[in-house]
C-alpha cells in the first residue's frame, strides 16, 4: 500500500495504463492470430486484408510505446515470410 499521497495517484495512474497496454497487447495479438489462419486457409484476399489489418495494429502498439518497435518489426516479417512460402510471391500483400 502507498504510503504518500503522490504514491497512491501513481499506483493509480499505473492501473490504468496497464489495463489500457492490455486491451492493446490483445487486440494486436488477435489480429495476428486472423492473418496467420487467412494465411493457413490459402484465401489470398482474406491474407492480405488480415496482414493489412495486423500492421496497422502492430504498427499503433509500436508508436504508442506497449510493444517495442523492433518486436512489431520481427512479427511483421514474420506474417510476410508466412504470405510468401504459401502463395509463392506471386502476389505482394499491399501493406
Amino acid at each position: 500500500m502507498p504510503n504518500t499521497r503522490s504514491a497512491l495517484k501513481e499506483l493509480r495512474k499505473a492501473e490504468r495504463r496497464r489495463q489500457r497496454n492490455r486491451a492493446i497487447r490483445t487486440r494486436v495479438r488477435t489480429f495476428v492470430k486472423y492473418a496467420r489462419q487467412a494465411i493457413a486457409q490459402a484465401d489470398l484476399e482474406a491474407a492480405q486484408k488480415a496482414i493489412r489489418e495486423a500492421y496497422r495494429e502492430l504498427d499503433r502498439a509500436a508508436r504508442k510505446g506497449v510493444i517495442h518497435r523492433n518486436t512489431a518489426a520481427r512479427l511483421k516479417s514474420r506474417l510476410m515470410q508466412q504470405f510468401n512460402q504459401t502463395f509463392g510471391g506471386a502476389a505482394q500483400a499491399a501493406a
